[in-house]
Formats: structure tokens, C-alpha cells, sequence
């Protein structure tokens, strides 16, 4: 899309406290334009939006807040950006953004523009984007490159999910969701790897996979085959063969800007992760060990249980892992998969399906999921609601033998939030 963002003084974002869209809303912040927007929830995202100096609203608040005479930031924003998601959550708010005549633009529409303005490294794939894109930017950064990052999680390195920089160089996440990566022309376009997922905006594999030849196409320099550095990989902080084939990934991107090997290899060495990819959130006092994981597709689920096992073998640790799935469309083309993937673990609590962008459907539930997995011979139990799962779970025990997961794109990380206490 043609927006010439010299004209562009005020944005308002739609489900601002998103992890993609709150990156953005921070990239406008630093190019001086003047940012607001709403959402539906208080989060770490929304907390870190403040903090940087952008006015958030909470969706009840939002026409009360808003007043129709002047001086309403809404009404006299010159673009606004949507979050997917609230075309369900907002669509009365996205109806008021389009009768001001201004243009009204998706995340990904409007990455696409701002990133017309930079040397794009861009990040696709189904699995293992959003730690690749971290690893890359650690690289630059330690490079010395000085990159902008906006990646779909907190970096350990910088904190957060953008970073700003100098250079002529942004490292992003492309988001395969509904083609979104399409809306990029990256300098350097990669792929993780390619699966089955999102089959509600895809007809299957082979329509996936013709996304992703147009995202090569589309790349000045391109990035699918990067097996031949597998054997490179240094000894990484962050467990599993998953993380092992994301720092080969960023390894053949390193090489490709021609950045010595050594300095690339040191910087994936310290790589200390992301928030919420097999994050270890702390140790209880009775010596549980507390993690969360953003795992949400059937391979991913696998790779994080091997993973753990890789640092805990089956007879030292217990696991017990609670699991949001994260939408109905998902959930139920992939349901077989799902009542496979938990191969191995010693309890399983599923909390109800995350809907996200989507309407209900009552085809497919938790419960339905608990029962397949249990026919697969693991042990789980489904629960209506986040208390029930809660209050299930204040009756075990757990200890020093115990790893305790929250799993999920959703909220699952809140029950260890409201159940136990960690440092």
C-alpha cells in the first residue's frame, strides 16, 4: 500500500496490547508520530506501552473515554492500525475508525509500509520464528550493526519486543498467519520451515506452500536450505534439536551479511531465549520448577517435551503440563495430532480453548480433546473454566521431583501466576 508516512502525525492502534501490533506501535513512537490506542486486558504489553509513553484505553473505557467534541485522539488520528483479532473483539471500534475517512490498516499492512523504509530480514515459517528472528538480532547487535528488531516476544537481551536502532537494517517476525509475510519485500527472506497450520485461512499444505514460494520470490536474497550448518551449531544455552536447526537458520543469515563466524557463533553461545518459548520462570519453595511455553501447534508441543527431557530424563523429574489450545480451527484440524503429541507426560490439564479471532464452536472442545488423549493411553483431564483447573490443582502435591509447564499462545501462563509462588 502507497501511505506516505511523512504526513502520518498521529496513529491510534486497535488491540494496541497485541505482541506483534505493541512492537509497531513503539517503531511509530520513535519515528515521532503520536501514538495511542485501545485494548481489551492489562499485560506485560500493555504495562511496557506506558511505560514508553503511549496512552492506552481498556475497551469498556473506550467510548466513555472518548469524547465526540475536539480533541478526541480517535476521531483526528490520521491512520489507524487493527489488530486480526478484533475483528471479532472490536468490530464496533473498527466500524468508527473507518468512518473517519482516514486510512484504516491490519498489523500487517502497516508493518509492510514502515518496513519500506529499512533493509528487511524477515523471518517466516511455521515453527521457530520468533526465537530465529531473536537470535539474529543478538547477532547484529553484538555485531555491532545496531539493527531495529520487532520480533512477537520479550528478548532477554534488550527486554522487550522492539528495539530501536540506527542502522539501515530491521530484523522482523513474518507472520505466515492469512499470507501476512507477503506484505513484506525483505532484503533477506527465511524460513524456518513449512507445515500444515492455519488451515482456516489455507486449503492445505501444497496452498501453504505456494505463500511461501511468493515470499522467496518476493526476497532480494533467500534462505530455505540451511541444513549444511547444522554442524556449526555451538553448544546453545536453550535445549532441543528445535533450537539447534533456528541457530543453524541464523548462522546461514550471519554468513550471507558477512559477519565473522566466530563473533556469530559466541553470540548464539550466550543466547539466553525469549519470554514464553520453554521460558524457566523459577523454582518454588518446595523445589518445583516452573516453566511456560508458547508451544500451540502439535510439533511444537513434541518438541518441547523432547527438549525437556533432553534436561530432565524420565526417571528425575515428573511433568505436568497445563494446555490452552489456541483456537477451534486449529484444534480441530489438527485434533489427532493434538491427542498424540503429549506422549510421555505424567499429567495433562487442559484449560478451555483460547478463541482468539474466532467464534465459538461447539464441535470441538477441551473435553473432547482430554478424552482422545486419554484413549492414547496418557492421563488428562479437561476443565470449563481457569478456577476449576485452578482449584484441581491446589489439591496436588508438588516438589522437588515435579516440573510444572504452562503451554499454550493463550493465557495458560496465568494459573502459575494465581497458584504459585516462584522466584
Amino acid at each position: 500500500m502507497d501511505l506516505d508516512l511523512v504526513k502520518i502525525k498521529k496513529v491510534y492502534f486497535i488491540g494496541i496490547g497485541g505482541i506483534g501490533i505493541s512492537a509497531l506501535a513503539k517503531l511509530a513512537k520513535t519515528r515521532g508520530m503520536e501514538v495511542s490506542g485501545v485494548n481489551d486486558e492489562e499485560g506485560k504489553t500493555v504495562d511496557l506501552l506506558r511505560e514508553f509513553g503511549i496512552m492506552v484505553t481498556r475497551r469498556e473505557e473506550f467510548f466513555e473515554s472518548m469524547p465526540s467534541e475536539r480533541g478526541n485522539s480517535f476521531s483526528f488520528s490520521d491512520l489507524y492500525v487493527y489488530s486480526d483479532a478484533w475483528l471479532n473483539r472490536g468490530p464496533e471500534i473498527l466500524e468508527a475508525a473507518k468512518k473517519t475517512g482516514k486510512p484504516v490498516l491490519s498489523y500487517a499492512e502497516a508493518l509492510g509500509v514502515f518496513a519500506k523504509d529499512y533493509k528487511v530480514i524477515a523471518i517466516s515459517g511455521t515453527h521457530g520464528k520468533t526465537t530465529t528472528t531473536a537470535m539474529v538480532a543478538d547477532i547484529l547487535i553484538d555485531a555491532g550493526i545496531d539493527p531495529t528488531v520487532i520480533v512477537g516476544s520479550f528478548v532477554k537481551k534488550f527486554g522487550s519486543n522492539f528495539r530501536s536502532g540506527k542502522s539501515q537494517y530491521l530484523v522482523v517476525e513474518a507472520d505466515e498467519y492469512n499470507r501476512h509475510m507477503l506484505e513484506l519485500h525483505p532484503y533477506i527472506g527465511a524460513i524456518t520451515n513449512i507445515e500444515a497450520d492455519h488451515l482456516d485461512c489455507y486449503k492445505d499444505l501444497d496452498d501453504i506452500k505456494m505463500a511461501f514460494d511468493q515470499f522467496l520470490a518476493q526476497s532480494q536474497n533467500k534462505i530455505l536450505d540451511y541444513g549444511e550448518y547444522m554442524g556449526k551449531v555451538p553448544k546453545l544455552l536453550v535445549p532441543g534439536e528445535h533450537n539447534k536447526k533456528n541457530a543453524a537458520l541464523a548462522l546461514a543469515i550471519a554468513r550471507m551479511l558477512g559477519l565473522d563466524e566466530n563473533l556469530t557463533k559466541k553470540s548464539l553461545e550466550e543466547f539466553q531465549g525469549t519470554w514464553r518459548r520453554l521460558e524457566k520462570r523459577g523454582v518454588t519453595e518446595s523445589g518445583t520448577i516452573v516453566y511456560d511455553d508458547y508451544a500451540h501447534h502439535p510439533t511444537e508441543v513434541r518438541a518441547s517435551i523432547e527438549a525437556l527431557r533432553e534436561f530432565y530424563p524420565t526417571d528425575q523429574k515428573k511433568i505436568t503440563i497445563v494446555f490452552q489450545p489456541h483456537l477451534y480451527s486449529r484444534t480441530k484440524a489438527l485434533f489427532k495430532d493434538f491427542a498424540k503429541c503429549f506422549k510421555g507426560i505424567d499429567k495433562i490439564i487442559l484449560l478451555p480453548i483460547y478463541f482468539a479471532r474466532e467464534a465459538p464452536d461447539e464441535s470441538i472442545s477441551s473435553g473432547k480433546l482430554a478424552e482422545a488423549i486419554c484413549e492414547n493411553g496418557e492421563k488428562a483431564i479437561a476443565f470449563t473454566d481457569f478456577e476449576l483447573a485452578e482449584e484441581y490443582l491446589k489439591g496436588l502435591t508438588f516438589g522437588k521431583d515435579d516440573i510444572f509447564v504452562t503451554m499454550g499462545a493463550g493465557e495458560a501462563y496465568k494459573v502459575a501466576d494465581q497458584m504459585l509462588k516462584f522466584s
